[in-house]
């Protein structure tokens, strides 16, 4: 009776066993290991005759080149690109409107260096004083702006600080709205290429008045300082810079087909020379980089299991589009891993991070996105969290097993 007994169990936790492995994940198969291919070669970016520069991809954020891109240095007018930002920022948010009338100041019209030429006494659209800070680089429009929207140029200028730590512009500091020299008024290559990028993504509706090449308020016309938007068609922005201290300095950006890109150039030593130095940079980028977009926001990459939930699986994907820029020709190098958390346990919350998405280009690690659950996953009822709290107990136990 014993050996009939010990022999009935034996079957049934057999039988139980087998039903639990549907459950369980099966180990990794072994994969091929592709035969290493010959590299595209890229040859070194080109050296530029300025202090600083630094070109970015503008969807990836990557940096194809760089010199000196951390080094502190006047930015001149190109201070002006923050000035426009929080306008920007301010008609996005809905607290101002391009209608505005903002009125002049004696002090804003006795500013010096280049001019809008508005009126004291007069009262000027917010439209026409963004149009007159990013195409005449006026700094008249720049100290109205400043004094319409904090109350003058020193707590509008704190107010440029406390964006540029948000955006992570760690080695920039403003004293003023207009790029005129002072003390401690100071950014680098890489943190304006950061601001730009925030100007052309975060409002791309007040991005095409930077591609303007000419503006005119009362009856004085005056062009774009930036000779790279007569010269070629693919640059659309952004800002020049000069003064006697910081040289002359450009900030571009140019789109060709699906691909953007930020230069920065500063310190050159004519008008000239900031728009020779920046093509190089331009067509050095476009000419051996290409940007991909690996996947879209809210694509489902993997369903993982989780315990304890209505559901089993939890659909995971990335919250934002995943580009990369890499060199032409090695796309097919480019191989995604998904480390998703061993053990996800409901309630679980849409946009909670579950994972990492870890981006490689042959052996470098070119980007990282967090995984998240692309679904909420409320608990399931009582029975169906003790079922799974068994089948987890035995997928953990065989899992120990064969790891």
């Amino acid at each position: 009776m014993k050996e009939l007994f010990f022999l009935r169990c034996g079957r049934r936790l057999a039988v139980l066993l087998a039903s639990l492995t549907l459950f369980i994940i099966a180990p990794a198969m072994a994969q091929e290991v592709p035969v290493p291919r010959p590299q595209t070669l890229i040859p070194a970016a080109p050296q530029l005759a300025a202090s600083s520069w630094i070109l970015m991809d503008a969807d990836s954020g990557r940096v194809l080149a760089e010199h000196n891109a951390d080094e502190r240095l006047p930015p001149a007018s190109l201070t002006k690109l923050m000035t426009a930002y929080l306008v920007e920022r301010e008609l996005d948010r809905g607290n101002i409107s391009m209608e505005d009338r903002v009125p002049v100041s004696e002090n804003a019209w006795r500013t010096g260096g280049s001019k809008m030429f508005i009126e004291v006494g007069t009262e000027v659209s917010i439209r026409d004083l963004l149009y007159g800070i990013i195409i005449q680089s006026g700094n008249d429009a720049s100290v109205a702006v400043a004094e319409y929207l904090a109350g003058g140029e020193a707590p509008f200028a704190d107010l440029m600080n406390q964006h540029a730590d948000r955006l992570g512009m760690i080695n920039t500091s403003f004293r003023n709205a207009t790029g005129l020299p002072a003390e401690d008024h100071y950014s680098t290559a890489r943190d304006l290429a950061r601001l730009s990028r925030h100007i052309i993504e975060d409002y791309p509706e007040h991005y095409k008045i930077y591609a303007e090449k000419y503006f005119t308020y009362s009856d004085i016309r005056q062009p774009n300082r930036n000779r790279l938007l007569w010269r070629d068609p693919s640059v659309d922005g952004l800002k020049t810079g000069h003064t006697e201290e910081a040289g002359y300095c450009l900030v571009a950006s140019a789109k060709r087909d699906d691909m953007r890109l930020i230069s920065v150039v500063m310190g050159t030593n004519s008008e000239e020379a900031r728009a020779q130095e920046t093509q190089k940079l331009i067509s050095y980028g476009f000419r051996y980089f290409e940007t991909l977009k690996l996947y879209d926001r809210g694509s489902v990459l993997n369903t993982p299991r989780v315990w304890g939930g209505e559901i089993n699986e939890l659909r995971v994907g990335v919250d934002s589009d995943v580009v990369m820029t890499v060199p032409r020709a090695r796309n097919d190098e480019l191989t995604a891993k998904l480390d998703i958390q061993a053990d996800i346990e409901a309630p679980v919350q849409q946009g909670d991070r579950v994972g990492t998405l870890e981006v490689r280009l042959g052996d470098e690690l070119v980007g990282e996105r967090p995984l998240v659950a692309l679904e909420t996953v409320e608990e399931g009822g009582f029975i169906k969290k003790l079922i799974d709290q068994v089948q987890r107990f035995f997928s953990n136990l065989i899992g120990g097993w064969f790891g």
